[in-house]
């Protein structure tokens, strides 16, 4: 198929795979290439939002006297900003927890294969640690901020009290690897990336290595900038935060 032609197929087909209706739609969409599974077939990445979200975004933004060159979903602009290339043997899986929900992205021979949203963020933990430990949001995730998952910190208790929402939270990451590899014929993932909340709550690496069986780690979204040597310690304190902002700098308007 010439471009023209896969448009044309897209555009007829989009409203199967977007959660409204087409006119109420922001669509775009980028070709991947030839599918892993299957050469004979091309594999498309769809991005759609609401147009008035979209609208009303963009009226914001340029109201405080900004000119918009480009917008994209979190999810892929972390992506590009934590993607290791030297990982294209085994699926990359690339994990942002914010305050309300966290960003998922399975990367592939290069392209993200599966993306998605988990409605599991720090709000989430903070409020199990709050209501099972009796105490106020603002202590609870001080509590877990300093403490994390350590079981040998204020004698486990604030790991026991944000457990079962951390089972869900990993159940939810093992599906994703469990639809990767029945997708792609048993691809493998390979490493585990953390960023956002989940790269600096203590222990939380370990904590999903152990449940996965996979490598983790807490990323760096700036692995593939040249900080100057001055700022390097400050970046290190709050880099994790970064992923989004990063990786929609690094992104290419050409």
């Amino acid at each position: 198929q010439d471009m023209r032609e896969l448009q044309k197929n897209i555009k007829y087909q989009v409203d199967q795979y977007i959660p409204m209706a087409v006119d109420d739609a922001q669509v775009d969409w980028a070709l991947l290439g030839e599918s892993p599974s299957n050469p004979d077939s091309l594999e498309i990445l769809l991005a759609s939002t609401a147009k008035t979200y979209s609208e009303e975004k963009m009226e914001f933004i340029e109201g405080l006297g900004l000119n918009v060159v480009a917008s994209e979903p979190d999810s892929l602009a972390m992506t590009r900003a934590l993607f290791m290339p030297n990982q294209s043997d085994q699926a990359q899986l690339i994990i942002d927890m914010g305050e309300l929900s966290t960003d998922l992205s399975i990367v592939y021979q290069g392209a993200p294969r599966l993306v998605r949203t988990i409605p599991t963020g720090i709000s989430s933990l903070v409020k199990s640690a709050t209501q099972n430990l009796n105490i106020k949001e603002d202590q609870a995730r001080q509590f877990i901020m300093k403490f994390g998952l350590a079981q040998d910190k204020l004698e486990g208790q604030v790991f026991r009290a944000i457990e079962m929402t951390l089972e869900n939270f990993v159940q939810e990451i093992a599906k994703s690897i469990k639809f990767l590899g029945t997708k792609y014929q048993n691809t493998q993932v390979g490493v585990i990336s953390l960023s956002g909340f989940s790269g600096i709550i203590p222990q939380m690496p370990e904590y999903v290595s152990s449940k996965t069986g996979i490598q983790s780690y807490s990323a760096n979204p700036f692995q593939n900038i040249n900080v100057p040597a001055k700022y390097q310690q400050q970046i290190a304190s709050v880099g994790n935060e970064f992923a989004v902002a990063v990786g929609l700098a690094e992104r290419s308007n050409k």
